[in-house]
């Protein structure tokens, strides 16, 4: 009699709860219907924000790679937003502080655990608004150079002129400063060289910003500039500036041998010698190798 009693209780039990959730459901079936509606708009809402953001993205950033991620983030972003109001309308206050609570301490976990790649990764979104790094550019950072063939979210990848590729973090780029030849159309260009003390200093200046301006137009307000610099060992020193077309290092190269060539004819026309180091060595031998008698 004792168990029968015990079972009737608990059958009782139970239909009260049941009784009880379905009170519960029925009273709260509209504000159910509305966050399942509110959550729905919210990951179309998502979907359309994705392609809009992504058109945009598309004029202004040239890496796939990281207009994928931050097309995707702003996804999540949106339906995060829906996932709460939709707790918020079920007044599930106390679910909705301990989801809050939960995801902060799991991303304090993964930020301090990622701390670098997070850094790489943030790093990577700056450079790809960078008007001042692109991909074709040619750039000098971190005692590389070369031409820039990728940009993603943890490094960037240049091309050196040796046909080598480095792999350069991308927290490495933004901490530090990376000089772009390819941001101007022109460059001025810097030639070292000297001439032999017996020349004539003014015709030597006047012919070779003579040689230089020919062969090396200026445009606007660029002009050659020539200045002698110090009185060498064997030669008074002098750097010529002059400006050209540079998009890369090579530019520059070319327009060195250039330069040199050209000069080096105008100084032999002329009688100009560009001395090279003299060594004087004294043969005199000053130790008497006969033996005593």
């Amino acid at each position: 009699m004792e168990d029968k009693f015990n079972l009737k209780e608990s059958l009782e039990g139970i239909s009260a709860k049941l009784v009880s959730w379905l009170d519960s459901l029925i009273l709260n079936l509209p504000n159910f219907l509305l966050a399942v509606i509110v959550f729905v708009f919210f990951i179309f809402l998502a979907k359309y924000t994705g392609r809009l953001l992504n058109k945009l993205l598309a004029k202004k950033v040239k890496q796939d790679s990281i207009r994928h991620i931050t097309v995707k983030v702003s996804k999540a972003i949106v339906i995060l937003i829906g996932f709460f109001i939709a707790l918020g309308i079920l007044d599930l206050n106390k679910i909705l502080t301990s989801v809050l609570a939960g995801a902060g301490v799991v991303g304090l976990a993964i930020g301090l655990a990622l701390q670098g790649t997070l850094n790489n990764t943030f790093s990577g979104i700056i450079l790809s608004f960078l008007p001042e790094l692109q991909i074709g550019d040619w750039v000098e950072t971190n005692s590389y150079a070369g031409e820039v063939t990728e940009i993603n979210l943890r490094n960037i990848v240049i091309k050196q002129s040796d046909n080598n590729y480095v792999v350069i973090p991308n927290s490495k780029i933004v901490e530090e400063p990376f000089k772009n030849f390819s941001t101007t159309n022109r460059s001025r260009v810097m030639l070292n060289c000297g001439v032999g003390y017996s020349s004539d200093l003014e015709k030597v200046k006047e012919i070779t910003i003579e040689t230089i301006s020919k062969h090396f137009p200026s445009r606007g307000n660029e002009q050659v500039e020539f200045m002698f610099t110090e009185f060498g060992d064997s030669s008074i020193n002098f750097v010529v500036r002059f400006w050209t077309d540079v998009t890369k290092n090579r530019d520059i190269l070319v327009a060195k041998d250039i330069a040199i060539i050209e000069v080096k004819k105008t100084f032999d026309k002329n009688g100009i010698n560009i001395p090279f180091p003299i060594r004087t060595i004294d043969f005199s031998n000053t130790l008497n190798l006969q033996k005593p008698e």
